[in-house]
C-alpha cells in the first residue's frame, strides 16, 4: 500500500477552479462587508464606541474581508492578516463585526483544511484563538468602566447585568471558534481518507491488471504445454511409423500397411485431443464446462501399445492396489508418461521401453526407462522437460529425469503425493528403495500387468 502516514501526508494544493472560487468568494465577502458597514452607520449602532474616519472604517473593512481571496493557496498567511486586521478594526471601533467575524471563521477553517504542515497549522489555529481570547478580556477590561448605569435597568435575572453580558460573550466565542477549528480538522481527515481511498482503489486495478497478466500468462503456458504434449507424442510416434513404413514398403507390404493404419489411427487421435482442447479454449463458462484434452492414468497402456507398434519392445508394469486418483493428478501422470515416451521414440533410438506405475502408501509414481542413448537427449527435451516439472510441481511432487545410473539409458521418474490414507489389507508394495536405480532384469521378480 502505497498511503503516507498521517503526519507525512500532504494535501495537494487547491486546483485552478478552487482558485477561482476563492477569488469570488473573498470579493463577495468584502461586498457583503460594505454593504454591513453601511447599513451600521444607517442604523447608528456603534457598539464598539465612536468610529473612525469613513476612510478607515473602509480601508478596515477591506483588509479583514478581501484576503480570503487566497485562503487556500496560502492558508497560514491568510490567517495572520485576517487576525490582525480583525484585531486592530476593533481596536480602532470599526463599526463593522458582521462580516469580518466570519472572515476570521472561514481563514480559521481554511487552515485547517488545507495547512500543509499539520504541525504548524494546529498551532497557528490555537495562537490565533488564544490570541482572541486575551483580546477579548482586555476589551472587557478596558470597556467595563464606560458602561452607564442605566445600561442594564431592566435586568431581573440572579446573575449580574455585566458578568452576564461577559460569559454571554465568552461562550459565543467558544462556539464560533471550536466549530471553525473542528470544521477545518474533519475537512483534511475527509480529504486524507479520500486520498487513501484513492490510492487503493488504483492499487486494486494494478492488482487487478497484474492478476490479469499472470493468468494470460499462465494459460498461454497452459495451452502451449497441452500442445506439446497432445501434438508432439502423436506426430513422434508417425514419424517412427512413416521411417517404417517406407523401410519395408517393397518387402513386407504387410507390416508397411500396419505402420499406415499406425500413422493414421495416431493423426485422428491428435486431431480429436486437439478438438477437445479448442473446446475448451472457446467455453464461455467455467473451467469445468468442458473437459481437459483427453489422458489419464487409465490410458497409459495405449502409450505403451503406440510404441510396440512404432517397433519397440515396450512393457508396463502395474504395482501395488490402483486407488482412485484425482482427475488433475490423473491427467498428470498420463502427460508426463506421455511425454517421457515421446522422448524415447524422437531421440533415445532405444528398442527397449519400460513404463512402471507404483501405488505406494501415501504417493502414485510412474517410472519410464529405455535402453536408448542419453547423451543425445540432455538438449533435445528442453521444453518437455520444462512442461514435465511444470506439472509435477503443482502436485508438490519430485521429477527425477536424466541417464540411468551405470549409463546404457534414460529414465524418468515422477512422484505425487496422495491424501493420507492406510494402505489396503494385503496390498503388495515395491520397498522405498525403488528410488534407486533399477535395470531391465529386476522386472522379473515383479507382478508385471503388461498391456
Amino acid at each position: 500500500m502505497t498511503v503516507a502516514p498521517r503526519d507525512e501526508w500532504r494535501r495537494p494544493g487547491p486546483t485552478a477552479e478552487q482558485r477561482r472560487n476563492d477569488l469570488w468568494i473573498g470579493l463577495g465577502m468584502t461586498v457583503l462587508a460594505l454593504v454591513s458597514l453601511t447599513l451600521a452607520h444607517s442604523t447608528g449602532a456603534f457598539l464598539l464606541g465612536s468610529p473612525p474616519s469613513g476612510a478607515e472604517q473602509l480601508f478596515w473593512t477591506v483588509a479583514v474581508t478581501l484576503p480570503l481571496i487566497w485562503r487556500r493557496r496560502w492558508p497560514a498567511a491568510t490567517l495572520l492578516i485576517v487576525a490582525v486586521a480583525f484585531i486592530a478594526a476593533q481596536a480602532r471601533s470599526a463599526p463593522e463585526t458582521q462580516f469580518s467575524s466570519w472572515a476570521l471563521f472561514c481563514a480559521l477553517y481554511t487552515v485547517g483544511a488545507w495547512g500543509q504542515d499539520r504541525r504548524l497549522a494546529r498551532r497557528l489555529r490555537i495562537g490565533v484563538i488564544a490570541t482572541m481570547f486575551a483580546w477579548l478580556g482586555i476589551y472587557y477590561a478596558i470597556t467595563i468602566s464606560h458602561i452607564p448605569s442605566t445600561a442594564f435597568a431592566d435586568a431581573a435575572g440572579p446573575v449580574p447585568p455585566v458578568l452576564a453580558a461577559m460569559v454571554t460573550g465568552v461562550l459565543l466565542n467558544v462556539l464560533v471558534f471550536g466549530f471553525a477549528y473542528f470544521f477545518g480538522e474533519t475537512a483534511w481527515v475527509a480529504a486524507r481518507r479520500e486520498h487513501e481511498l484513492r490510492t487503493q482503489a488504483e492499487d486494486l486495478r494494478r492488482s487487478q491488471t497484474e492478476s490479469r497478466e499472470r493468468a494470460v500468462l499462465g494459460e498461454r503456458v497452459r495451452i502451449a504445454r497441452e500442445l506439446h504434449d497432445v501434438v508432439a507424442h502423436h506426430v513422434s510416434v508417425m514419424g517412427v511409423q512413416a521411417s517404417a513404413c517406407r523401410r519395408v514398403f517393397d518387402r513386407d507390404p504387410g507390416k508397411a500397411r500396419a505402420a499406415l493404419t499406425a500413422i493414421e489411427q495416431s493423426a485422428r487421435t491428435a486431431v480429436d485431443e486437439l478438438r477437445r482442447m479448442l473446446g475448451v479454449l472457446r467455453t464461455t463458462g467455467t473451467a469445468d464446462a468442458a473437459p481437459p484434452a483427453g489422458g489419464d492414468v487409465d490410458r497409459i497402456g495405449e502409450l505403451v501399445e503406440r510404441a510396440r507398434a512404432a517397433g519397440l519392445t515396450a512393457t508396463l508394469g502395474v504395482y501395488g492396489d490402483p486407488v482412485a486418483l484425482p482427475e488433475s493428478v490423473s491427467q498428470a501422470v498420463y502427460r508426463v508418461t506421455q511425454e517421457a515416451v515421446t522422448n524415447t521414440l524422437k531421440h533415445a533410438g532405444a528398442d527397449l521401453l519400460d513404463v512402471r506405475v507404483r501405488y505406494l502408501a501415501r504417493e502414485v509414481e510412474v517410472d519410464v526407462t529405455d535402453n536408448g542413448r542419453a547423451g543425445t537427449r540432455v538438449d533435445a527435451v528442453g521444453l518437455g522437460l520444462i512442461g514435465m516439472r511444470e506439472r509435477v510441481t503443482a502436485h508438490d511432487g519430485d521429477l527425477e529425469a536424466g541417464p540411468r545410473a551405470g549409463g546404457g539409458g534414460w529414465r524418468v521418474r515422477a512422484r505425487f503425493p496422495l491424501a493420507a490414507a492406510d494402505p489396503p489389507v494385503g496390498a503388495q508394495r515395491e520397498p522405498r528403495d525403488e528410488r534407486q536405480p533399477r535395470d531391465e532384469h529386476q522386472s522379473a521378480v515383479d507382478t508385471e500387468v503388461s498391456t
